[in-house]
C-alpha cells in the first residue's frame, strides 16, 4: 500500500509544491492550489487517513495573504497539505463533507480568521461568540489583541427538534461546583434524549494570539497553562514542535524525565476521573478513595518537582527538574502503595451490581462513529480505534519502554472507565522501568530559536489523548503562528453522538466518562 506522500504525488503530482522548511523531516508538507485542497482530502480519505488537525495562518509578515493547512495521519505517517489564498476575500473548498472532524475546525477558521470554507453546511460562529462584532477576526495580524471590543447584538441559533411531546432542556453555561462553563441544549421526549448540541467558547482566552507576542522560551510557560490539568502534555508538545523547527536534539535523560512526568500526569488524572465517574453513578465511596490516591501523587509532585501539577518542568531543550536517587525511591514507594490500594478498589468497582447497571451500555460511541469523528485518546481506545501518539511518534524513551495501550470495542461509559484503569496500571509499569533504566546525561541542551520561515510539528500523547502543535517562525525568527490542537477539539463533538438514545439523568455520567477540557478546546 502506498504511503500518504506517494498517494498524493500520484494523484496531484503536477499541482504539488513541497514545503522544504517543514520539520521534522519525516513529516511531509505540500502546497496545493487553493481549489485542489478538497481534492487532496479526497486522496487522503481514499487511503484511510484521518484528519488530525486543520488550521489557518495569516501570512502578512511574509508579504502574502492567508493559508489553510490540514494534517493527515495514517499509522505512523503524518502529512500536511496547505493552500494559499489572496488577502482580499479569502476562501477555500470545505472538506467537512469528506471529514466530519473538519466541521468545527472550519467554523473556527471562519470565526477567528474570516476565511470562508466554501460549501460548509454550518456557518454559525465557533469559539468567537455571537456578541463579538461580525467583522472582527482576532487571529488576523491586523487585529491588536489589546483592543477593547464593544459588545454587539447577536443570537446563537440552536439546532431544534420539533414534534409532539418534544421539549428542550437548557443546561449551563454556569454549572455546579468548579466545572468550567459550557452550554448544552437537549431535545427530549419524556426522559429520552433525541438530540444534544454543545455551545462552547466561554473560556476563549486568546491563547494562540498571545503566543505571537512572546519569545520562544517564555512561551513554554503559556503552553503549560493551555489546560491546567495537562500542563506536562501541552508543554511537551510545544517543546517538541519548537525543537523540531530549530533542529534541537534533546538528550535521552531529559526524554526519560519528560516521559515519567507524562505518565504521572496520566495516572493522577485517570485516578480522579475513575472516582468522578463512579460519583456520577451515586457511588461516592469510590470518589473519595480515588481522590486520596490522586492527592498522594500531587503531594509527591510538589515535594520532588516544586508544583502539584508539575508546571514549568518542561522547556525547549529539555527539562528543568531532575530526579535524585532518593527521589526515585520516593516514587517507587508511592507507586507500590497506590498499586495495592488501587487493585482493591478495582475489585470493588467490578463487584458492584448497581454501578454495573449504570455504566454498561450507557453513552455508546460506536467504533464507526469514533473513526468518522477522528476521536483520540482513551475515547478512541474504548471504541476500537488504536490511536496512541506514544506509538505513532515515539521518542527514544518510549521506544525503549513502549506502552501497552488497551483496546476495547463496546464504546460505553464502562469501556472509557476501564481503559483508564488499564492505563493506570501500565503507567505504573512504565514509570518503574524508566526509573530503573534512566541514563545519565544533561537535563537540557542549548536551544537555538528556529530560522525564519521554519515550521515545526509535534504529536504527543497527553492523558486525554493526542496533542498536536504546529509552530511557524516569522521573517525575523519570531513566533508567527502557534497552532494548538487539544484532544478535546475532536472529542467534544463525539459526546453529542454518544448521548442520543440515553435518558437525561445519564448525561452527567456520560459527560464525565469523556471528561473533555473546556479550556483546551476554547483557547
Amino acid at each position: 500500500m502506498p504511503t500518504l506522500k506517494d498517494a498524493l504525488i500520484s494523484a496531484l503530482g503536477e499541482d504539488l509544491k513541497e514545503y522544504t522548511l517543514q520539520r521534522p523531516s519525516d513529516v511531509s508538507a505540500f502546497i496545493v492550489p487553493r481549489m485542489s485542497f478538497r481534492a487532496a482530502a479526497k486522496v487522503m480519505l481514499a487511503q484511510g487517513a484521518r484528519l488530525a488537525a486543520e488550521w489557518a495562518t495569516d501570512d502578512a509578515a511574509f508579504k502574502k495573504g492567508f493559508s489553510v493547512h490540514a494534517a493527515y495521519n495514517l499509522d505512523g505517517e503524518f502529512l500536511i497539505v496547505s493552500a494559499e489564498m489572496p488577502e482580499g476575500g479569502p476562501s477555500f473548498p470545505s472538506i467537512t463533507k469528506k471529514y466530519l472532524a473538519a466541521y468545527r475546525f472550519e467554523r473556527q477558521i471562519w470565526s477567528l480568521f474570516g476565511i470562508l470554507p466554501e460549501g460548509h453546511p454550518d456557518m454559525r460562529p465557533w469559539i468567537k461568540h455571537e456578541d463579538w462584532p461580525a467583522d472582527i477576526y482576532p487571529l488576523r495580524k491586523s487585529f491588536d489583541g489589546k483592543t477593547y471590543i464593544p459588545k454587539a447584538a447577536g443570537t446563537y441559533v440552536w439546532v431544534r427538534a420539533e414534534g409532539e411531546g418534544v421539549y428542550e432542556i437548557p443546561v449551563g453555561p454556569v454549572h455546579a461546583g468548579i466545572i468550567e462553563p459550557g452550554h448544552f441544549r437537549f431535545q427530549a421526549v419524556g426522559e429520552d434524549i433525541i438530540n444534544m448540541e454543545a455551545r462552547l467558547g466561554y473560556t476563549h482566552k486568546g491563547i494562540e494570539k498571545r503566543f505571537e507576542q512572546m519569545d520562544w522560551a517564555s512561551a513554554a510557560r503559556l503552553a503549560g497553562r493551555v489546560s491546567g490539568d495537562t500542563s506536562v502534555g501541552h508543554a511537551t508538545a510545544y517543546a517538541e514542535a519548537v525543537e523540531s523547527a530549530s533542529g534541537t536534539i534533546v538528550g535521552l535523560r531529559a526524554q526519560y524525565l519528560r516521559a515519567i512526568l507524562l505518565e504521572r500526569e496520566r495516572m493522577a488524572n485517570h485516578l480522579g476521573d475513575i472516582g468522578a465517574i463512579c460519583n456520577d453513578a451515586a457511588f461516592t465511596f469510590m470518589l473519595y478513595q480515588m481522590s486520596i490516591l490522586r492527592e498522594k501523587m500531587l503531594r509527591t509532585n510538589a515535594a520532588l518537582f516544586g508544583h502539584r501539577l508539575t508546571f514549568d518542568c518542561v522547556m525547549p531543550g529539555g527539562v528543568s527538574s531532575d530526579i535524585t536517587r532518593e527521589g526515585k525511591e520516593t516514587i517507587k514507594a508511592e507507586l507500590s502503595g497506590i498499586e495495592a490500594e488501587f487493585d482493591k478498589l478495582v475489585r470493588i468497582y467490578e463487584d458492584n451490581p448497581s454501578l454495573e447497571d449504570r455504566v454498561y451500555s450507557t453513552g455508546i460511541l460506536t467504533p464507526p462513529d469514533a473513526k468518522a469523528f477522528g476521536v483520540v485518546g482513551f475515547v478512541a481506545r474504548a471504541s476500537g480505534v488504536a490511536n496512541d501518539a506514544r506509538i505513532l511518534r515515539p521518542t527514544d524513551a518510549y521506544r525503549k519502554v513502549p506502552p501497552i495501550p488497551p483496546l476495547l470495542t463496546s464504546g460505553d461509559v464502562h469501556a472509557r472507565a476501564w481503559v483508564r484503569i488499564v492505563e493506570v496500571r501500565d503507567s505504573i509499569r512504565i514509570i518503574r522501568m524508566m526509573l530503573d533504566e534512566m541514563p545519565e546525561g544533561e537535563l537540557s541542551v542549548e536551544f537555538t530559536p528556529p530560522a525564519p520561515g521554519a515550521c515545526g510539528f509535534s504529536a504527543v500523547e497527553g492523558w486525554r489523548g493526542e496533542i498536536i502543535y504546529w509552530v511557524q517562525a516569522g521573517p525575523q525568527g519570531e513566533i508567527n503562528r502557534c497552532m494548538v490542537r487539544d484532544p478535546s477539539s475532536v472529542n467534544w463533538i463525539a459526546i453529542e453522538q454518544a448521548i442520543k438514545g440515553n435518558i437525561v439523568p445519564d448525561f452527567p455520567l456520560c459527560n464525565k466518562s469523556f471528561n473533555q477540557s473546556y479550556s483546551g478546546n476554547d483557547l
